[in-house]
């Protein structure tokens, strides 16, 4: 016990003077630091802190970005609705996919089309393939089953399998060459291009808007949109030397691959729209580089989606898909409004993965239950299911939808008749549900149904006044003849928007008064008096003068022009302003949208033209952007 109790103590003092030791020696340690830190200079002093600092501060943004991109894919990639059940276990391989884009460098010049097709060029066995295709066709036959019925019996869908492109067959074959202006107005037209242009390069070049009143730049996803979408508006206006400035800022600066998150709907009509169309226009093979890379970027919203209705959003570098910030939904006409741009690019690369799913989207909302053939404004890209009882209107988050229906089935020859028959039925459903007329005057407008109550609201966006030009397109390319009644009737309404305001300019929104109780049919709330040079109605000016010749829409175009140059313009190009009924105070809002560039100006320089058929709509089909693609057989 004696000797326990001693092997102890003698234990505990060796180890007591071992720890003792060890700290003279630190001691001695610090002290020497000490003596060593005080004889640097100053200057030596001040650089080692500031070396210090960095190191803090880069560490610090290391683990930040390292967190947030645990927090998109954790919150972003496992969502589940609560409401959805579990999570559909036939979701397609996202990073096989991505990997089979891999193609040949063409050389200067080579042409785009001598890529080798995608199939010789996929790792995985030809039984690989033709699984993920099943899985496609599996989104869309679950969507039939809870779909479309008619006195309880399942409607049928006409379903076909998504396209498969061996040997794309394109109509315009560049370069194309396009007339010259050959009248005042038009020359106008370019003028005001052109100002626009410089205003946009002096202070905003490589940016994404023009800030035109106080000389700044805007950046919505950094992808210089008003250079990329102004490019075939140049082209036929044969601005060449601003086409190739604008081409050679595509080819050395247009990055891919910045950490910036972006909305798929917004970047495929004015990027990946804009790039294929320059590429059709121009034959360069730049322009299709590009549009290959982009859309290798933006297909993970698809991919990744585990019910086929893509995702809303996207980032550019990590290519993580998610939905918006603010809902877990995205908006009907987004997830249907790229298809058009999606399909020519596989028809123009021979990559037949892009049109797949694209198409496949359109496959499933086919399937869906709805109301007369419209549509909620919302959809869920987990569950594939449409937001119930959410809003049903042809303006914002609607509108396209019913769009793309058309120009999808123009742009495969005519051949995918579920398309023609949803646009029919949805033209019926507007007729049925959503047509009105004013009581004084008997104006016919288009109106909303609220959400949950399904209660008709008499308001119309804006961007309704696109609808008179689909269905005038419609007509042109067979559809029925009494399309053309509610499209001429509502493009009087939509002129009345223009004509009634003291700046002969449209609002955002109007409403309407369907008694004639002594109020005027048309007016316009302080808060919606806004106009961003938006292109809708002159979109529909544009298809109205090719299809019947009629001259009074030209006037009509002028009247619009001259309105944007007297109260929109200013020093450094056209400004969007907040109130169109007072043109002593416009309240002018510092932004120039690249929609002005891309569609407004281009249409009107259209419509304005001698030749009403200067861009052929039986040789392209536009896309929501203004970029027109080119018709195929099939």
């Amino acid at each position: 016990m004696f000797q326990d109790s001693k092997r102890d103590s003698v234990y505990f003092n060796i180890d007591h003077i071992v720890h003792s030791t060890g700290e003279q020696q630190h001691l001695l340690q610090r002290r020497k630091l000490l003596r060593s830190w005080r004889q640097l200079t100053r200057l030596q002093k001040n650089l080692m802190c500031f070396v210090m600092v960095v190191g803090v501060l880069m560490l610090a943004f290391w683990i930040l970005v390292r967190g947030l991109f645990s927090d998109i894919t954790r919150n972003e990639l496992t969502f589940i609705d609560p409401n959805s059940g579990p999570l559909p276990n036939n979701a397609p391989s996202p990073e096989k996919l991505i990997d089979q884009l891999v193609v040949e460098e063409p050389s200067v010049n080579k042409r785009i089309d001598t890529i080798v097709n995608v199939k010789d060029q996929y790792e995985e066995p030809q039984k690989e393939e033709e699984e993920e295709d099943n899985k496609l066709d599996s989104y869309a036959d679950a969507a039939a089953k809870d779909g479309l019925k008619e006195n309880g019996k399942q409607k049928s869908l006409h379903l076909k399998e998504p396209e498969t492109v061996e040997k794309p067959k394109t109509v315009a074959k560049g370069p194309v060459v396009f007339a010259p202006a050959d009248n005042p107005r038009q020359k106008s037209v370019i003028k005001a291009f052109l100002h626009a242009w410089h205003g946009y390069k002096k202070f905003a070049w490589g940016h994404d808007h023009l800030k035109p009143i106080s000389g700044g730049k805007d950046n919505w996803f950094g992808l210089g949109l008003s250079i990329v979408d102004s490019l075939d508006t140049m082209y036929i206006m044969n601005l060449k030397d601003e086409f190739q400035e604008a081409r050679d800022w595509v080819d050395k600066h247009l990055d891919l691959n910045n950490l910036n998150d972006v909305n798929l709907f917004e970047v495929t009509i004015r990027v990946l729209g804009g790039l294929l169309t320059a590429y059709h226009f121009s034959d360069d093979p730049i322009f299709l580089d590009k549009s290959m890379e982009l859309g290798d970027h933006l297909l993970p919203c698809f991919s990744k989606s585990p019910s086929g209705i893509p995702y809303s959003d996207v980032n550019l570098a990590s290519r993580i898909p998610h939905s918006p910030r603010w809902s877990p939904d995205s908006s009907t006409s987004e997830v249907t409004t790229v298809q058009l741009e999606f399909r020519d690019l596989s028809r123009s690369t021979k990559l037949p993965i892009f049109e797949k799913y694209a198409a496949n989207t359109s496959k499933i909302v086919h399937g869906l239950k709805k109301m007369d053939g419209l549509v909620p404004i919302f959809i869920n890209p987990v569950t594939g299911k449409f937001l119930a009882n959410s809003e049903i209107k042809l303006g914002a988050r609607g509108d396209s939808y019913y769009e793309y229906l058309l120009k999808q089935w123009i742009q495969t020859g005519k051949t995918i008749d579920y398309l023609r028959d949803d646009y029919l039925e949805a033209i019926d459903g507007v007729s049925k549900h959503l047509v009105r007329y004013t009581g004084i005057h008997k104006w016919l407008f288009i109106g909303e149904l609220k959400s949950g109550s399904r209660e008709f609201f008499p308001k119309m966006d804006h961007l309704v006044c696109y609808l008179p030009g689909t269905l005038a397109l419609g007509v042109h390319h067979g559809l029925p003849q009494h399309h053309l009644d509610l499209a001429n009737g509502l493009l009087q309404t939509c002129y009345q928007m223009y004509a009634l305001q003291p700046t002969f300019l449209s609002p955002e929104i109007a409403y309407f008064n369907t008694d004639a109780t002594g109020k005027p049919d048309l007016y316009v709330l302080p808060n919606d008096a806004h106009n961003l040079l938006r292109p809708e109605f002159l979109e529909s000016l544009f298809y109205m003068y090719q299809i019947t010749g009629n001259t009074t829409y030209q006037d009509w175009a002028w009247n619009i022009f001259q309105a944007f140059e007297k109260y929109t313009k200013v020093a450094n190009g056209y400004s969007s302003i907040g109130n169109v009924l007072d043109p002593q105070n416009t309240k002018p809002r510092d932004k120039m949208e690249s929609f002005f560039l891309s569609e407004t100006l281009k249409y009107l320089y259209l419509i304005l033209s001698s030749d009403r058929r200067l861009l052929d709509i039986d040789k392209y089909v536009i896309n929501s952007e203004g970029h027109p693609l080119p018709i195929y057989d099939s």
